[in-house]
């Protein structure tokens, strides 16, 4: 629908989790019309909307002040506000006398519940209202297979997306916004204290550039570069293979429609292997199909999506769950793993999976545990794609790996980082042990230093035992 550009109040664009000015739907629409335009971003206090974890509210910090300097770059500028959606939407229609609000649509329940109880509201009070698509290449309800049902499998459901997807556009940025007579008031960025201070554990995080041209260069540098050998080597965390970019889309500092058509061009231009582009892709598919799930499944944060599983015998442990949060399991690559995720606020896909299959498999703790964890210490923290790897990982999900397959920590380990890089980076205590006992330090009392035959934990559970202890956990929900 065509905003109308005759009016002369301004139109007011909700900004989410779309912070950038490229391909951004919602804020192209409202500038074309060449009307003013308030960009504004509310830190949601809104009842039953999960607030953002810790690393997520440094990434928003960084991020908020790059799309600030964006905006005023191109004469305009964002304004902040805390508090309740609704309400805020509320005060800043009566303090400027906008008569429209664009937003970009989210697609987790409780944002739906929201921004359906808004739109109503708005329209009932005279405000026009509409919203866009920027954050998929496929809506959730665009997607079904041929009985109309939704996809549960993701082979299925990303052939049917990707037959249906059609040509993909990007829209530039706009080079002008009309500003509007007075700004109304706005938070200062500081004033919300997303940065932390005492103790600053966020050192590590670092190496990230939060923002729309961190966003592009990291896709850039990852299509130049390391997508080459993409398929074979992004399982191993030792090796730079990933692209890093699922932060940057989290925040929507760069679009999944930008993503494609970059890869794609790359590919045709041959600057990157074609078929490691389209691996790389598949991988966009996940996060498509992840959030179709949890569009069609609204309860799946908190609820299991096979309810076989709803009866498991899980462990109450907090010994054991502060162990593993704290990287002190006994196991490297796990320890490892949980290291680099405190330090860097990111962990290895290969070694999430890892992580979470001790975690749910070996300890027993209920997946749910595991997630809220994550959601507080990962700068990339999705709820479809936490839930649904999650879920994966524990059996419970949409095509989820079969709770019986249990990863070998050990194996794991020795197969993909079978020099020893990671551990070495991450739990360096150990970096001394020879390549052949690094996985198993246990084995290695002689060649241990003496500070870390002290510190290094000793393994919190055996493998062999808690494997059959979880065999004989999933044979009792069957029964057997």
């Amino acid at each position: 629908m065509a905003i109308d550009s005759s009016e002369s109040t301004p139109i007011l664009v909700w900004l989410r989790q779309d912070l950038r000015l490229t391909d951004n739907s919602g804020l192209i629409a409202a500038a074309q019309t060449g009307r003013a335009v308030i960009p504004l971003y509310i830190l949601d206090e809104t009842p039953g909307v999960r607030p953002m974890g810790a690393a997520s509210l440094w990434w928003l910090d960084r991020s908020l002040a790059a799309l600030a300097a964006s905006l005023e770059a191109i004469g305009s500028r964002l304004v902040l506000r805390k508090g309740v959606a609704e309400t805020i939407l509320a005060d800043i229609i009566a303090e400027t006398g906008a008569t429209c609000v664009l937003w970009n649509r989210l697609y987790d329940p409780a944002a739906i519940d929201r921004d359906t109880a808004i739109k109503a509201r708005l329209k009932d009070d005279g405000v026009e209202c509409e919203s866009f698509n920027a954050s998929l290449l496929n809506e959730p309800w665009t997607v079904k297979n041929g009985s109309g049902l939704p996809y549960k499998v993701f082979t299925p459901y990303w052939r049917a997306a990707r037959g249906q997807l059609g040509p993909v556009h990007v829209e530039p940025a706009p080079k002008m916004m009309t500003a509007p007579d007075a700004w109304p008031a706005s938070d200062a960025l500081a004033g919300w204290k997303l940065h932390p201070t005492k103790p600053d554990w966020s050192k590590g995080f670092d190496p990230w550039t939060p923002g729309e041209a961190g966003a592009l260069e990291r896709l850039d540098d990852f299509l130049s570069g390391s997508v080459d050998g993409y398929g074979q080597k992004r399982d191993f965390p030792g090796v730079e293979a990933g692209s890093r970019l699922s932060p940057h889309l989290h925040f929507g500092e760069i679009g999944p429609r930008q993503v494609w058509v970059a890869a794609r061009q790359a590919a045709e231009a041959g600057d990157a292997p074609a078929g490691e582009v389209e691996k790389f892709l598949s991988e966009l598919g996940w996060r498509e199909f992840n959030a179709s799930i949890l569009f069609h499944n609204p309860t799946l944060p908190t609820a299991n999506f096979r309810p076989e599983f709803d009866g498991f015998p899980w462990a109450k442990d907090p010994a054991a769950f502060e162990a593993w949060s704290q990287g002190r399991t006994g196991y490297p690559i796990v320890d490892a793993g949980m290291r680099e995720m405190w330090a860097t606020g990111f962990m290895h896909n290969r070694v999430r999976m890892i992580v979470g299959s001790f975690l749910i498999k070996h300890l027993l703790i209920d997946w749910r545990e595991g997630e809220a964890w994550f959601w507080d210490t990962l700068v990339d923290a999705d709820l479809a794609n936490n839930v649904g790897n999650w879920q994966w990982v524990a059996g419970s999900g949409a095509d989820a790996a079969p709770y019986f397959r249990i990863f070998n920590p050990i194996a794991q380990g020795q197969k993909f980082d079978p020099a020893g890089t990671y551990v070495r980076r991450w739990v360096p205590e150990l970096a001394n042990l020879p390549d052949a006992l690094l996985h198993e330090p246990w084995k290695a009392a002689a060649q241990l230093s003496a500070a870390a035959a002290r510190t290094y934990a000793k393994p919190v559970v055996g493998h062999a035992a808690a494997r059959e202890r979880a065999l004989g956990a999933y044979r009792s929900l069957k029964g057997d």
